[in-house]
């Protein structure tokens, strides 16, 4: 049994927190600062943890190798599992010509720009990042953004803003799924925390959308549907995470947000033409005006509805526990890791949800989809091969951050790391949101921010007295707001809408807003961990 040690370096937790922070600080500076392709740099990185967990903390080399595969095998199952699935449903829309169907369905829910960008980039943005997430949202809005009108660089603006309050819980739950698992975290617990932090960006975020788009005119004229969006949108978010799912929270935000914005009666009336004259800049595309037969219609909305009738069916109580009656639990080969008191840690085990996992449950509902709108086996079968082509770097990305993650993890990295951060005391929740924060802005993903840090945080947690959810949720939490400045996310943007090299320009405009809505987060948490807020934690 290999027993991890705090201070293996000089018998000194200065050094060892030192040594130990070595492949962080590799990734962060490959990526930030030599501007490195993010899976090389990640590769890169877990080389580095390997050697500081083989020489520096005494990890059996075999067994640090096996903490690396098992990160692997946690990237591609079922994390990237579910990517791959819910990216190849959007695919088949796609092929089918379904996708500009739902285009031009959008188009007509109102002819008001401002209301428009909530539609889109805030609703239909939300159900995207909760099926799959990693960029598609951004991607997928702009360009919709861009067919109704918009300036290319004021979409691209308007989708990365959006493109927060849902990601904790996007790509069906995946980052908290990580962070649980990353932090031997029960799923619920972590899940309710987060639940209870970013509904309160959900009522401001829809509000700075349409300052964005039109000014002060815009949020004069349209806070109310602006705000009513917001406030469905956090309360059926915090629902969700609190008392049915996680993997269905930005599912069931974002249709609720959309309803209760369409419900609105100012909603849909038509926009003074001064409005669209001085917001709809751009080029309109000429399909926007086709008119779509109604079984077409509803063909284009199934694959969006089946996700969520097989996720909402695999939440019954008997169907949920025949699920879980497939998930494989066993001993993981060739390590045998205990903590620093000794006991044996919780990764020796692996857990492996064969069909209950989220990916299986969207391949599902794309089976279904193809039949639906009609696409041949053949035609599905390669248009999955492709989406994994087309992810290969991705892949990539995910196993090798993972990879790393476990290393640390397992070798004691992450724990020496931790007491020392603890150091900080009280001024640790402030700073919490901050490093999750840093970790996507670097890595483009709030999963990978989570697999980094997430250990991390709970170990320093645990050393200042702080509530260990609190911290893993935090880091979440703050991680959804380097999001939209990541350059990953910026040079999604610009390809979408044609603005290629133009990253720069874009992150002047979205840098302040990710910076002061950081600092709100911030405050939030650290009154969570005070008698100010505490009450808002289960």
């Amino acid at each position: 049994m290999f027993v991890q040690q705090l201070e293996p370096v000089a018998d000194s937790l200065a050094l060892s927190a030192l040594v130990a922070s070595l492949p962080l600080v590799t990734v962060l500076v490959l990526l930030g600062a030599v501007r490195m392709k993010a899976h090389r740099a990640g590769l890169i990185g877990l080389a580095v943890a390997v050697l500081v967990g083989w020489l520096a903390f005494g990890m059996p080399v075999g067994q640090t190798l096996s903490a690396g595969a098992q990160g692997v095998l946690f990237g591609l199952f079922p994390i990237m599992w579910i990517v791959v699935n819910a990216l190849w449903v959007y695919r088949m829309t796609v092929r089918t010509h379904h996708f500009d169907i739902l285009r031009r369905s959008f188009g007509r829910v109102s002819d008001d720009p401002r209301i428009q960008a909530l539609v889109i980039a805030f609703c239909f943005g939300a159900l995207l990042e909760a099926l799959a997430g990693f960029g598609a949202p951004v991607a997928i809005c702009s360009v919709m953004l861009v067919a109704l009108g918009f300036d290319p660089v004021k979409a691209a603006v308007v989708s990365l803003v959006a493109n927060t309050a849902p990601v904790a819980f996007g790509a069906m739950g995946t980052p908290v799924v990580t962070l649980a698992q990353v932090t031997g975290l029960p799923l619920d617990d972590v899940a309710t925390v987060v639940g209870r932090q970013t509904p309160l960006l959900a009522l401001v975020v829809p509000l700075i959308l349409v300052f964005l788009v039109d000014g002060r005119r815009g949020l004069r004229e349209t806070w109310v549907p602006a705000l009513v969006c917001g406030v469905a949108f956090a309360v059926a978010q915090f629902a969700a995470s609190n008392f049915v799912s996680a993997q269905l929270a930005d599912i069931a935000a974002a249709l609720v947000g959309a309803g209760a914005l369409i419900a609105v009666p100012g909603a849909r009336r038509p926009a003074d033409e001064p409005v669209r004259a001085a917001v709809l800049t751009g080029v309109r595309s000429e399909d926007l005006d086709k008119e779509d037969p109604r079984r077409e219609v509803l063909r284009a909305y199934a694959p969006y509805a089946l996700i969520v009738a097989v996720f909402s069916i695999a939440q019954i109580p008997p169907v949920k526990r025949l699920l879980a009656e497939a998930t494989r639990v066993f001993d993981w080969p060739f390590l045998d890791v205990a903590g620093p008191d000794g006991e044996p840690v919780g990764a020796n085990e692996f857990s492996l949800p064969l069909i209950g996992t989220g990916g299986t449950l969207v391949l599902i509902a794309g089976l279904i989809t193809a039949v639906v709108i009609g696409v041949r086996a053949g035609t599905a079968v390669r248009e999955w091969a492709a989406t994994v082509h087309e992810l290969r770097y991705a892949i990539l990305t995910v196993t090798s951050v993972l990879a790393l993650a476990y290393v640390m993890n397992l070798s004691g990295q992450a724990a020496t790391i931790g007491q020392s951060v603890a150091a900080a005391g009280a001024g640790l929740a402030f700073l919490s949101p901050v490093l999750g924060w840093f970790g996507v802005a670097v890595s483009g993903s709030d999963t990978s921010a989570n697999a980094l840090f997430g250990a991390l945080q709970v170990s320093a947690a645990r050393e200042s007295g702080l509530s260990p959810e609190l911290l893993a949720a935090a880091n979440s939490s703050g991680g959804v707001l380097g999001k939209m400045i990541s350059p990953q996310n910026l040079t999604i943007a610009c390809a979408a809408v044609g603005l290629a090299g133009r990253e720069g320009d874009l992150l002047r405009k979205v840098l302040p807003w990710s910076l002061g809505l950081l600092l709100v987060m911030c405050l939030v948490v650290m009154a969570q961990s005070t008698a100010v807020l505490g009450w808002m934690l289960p």
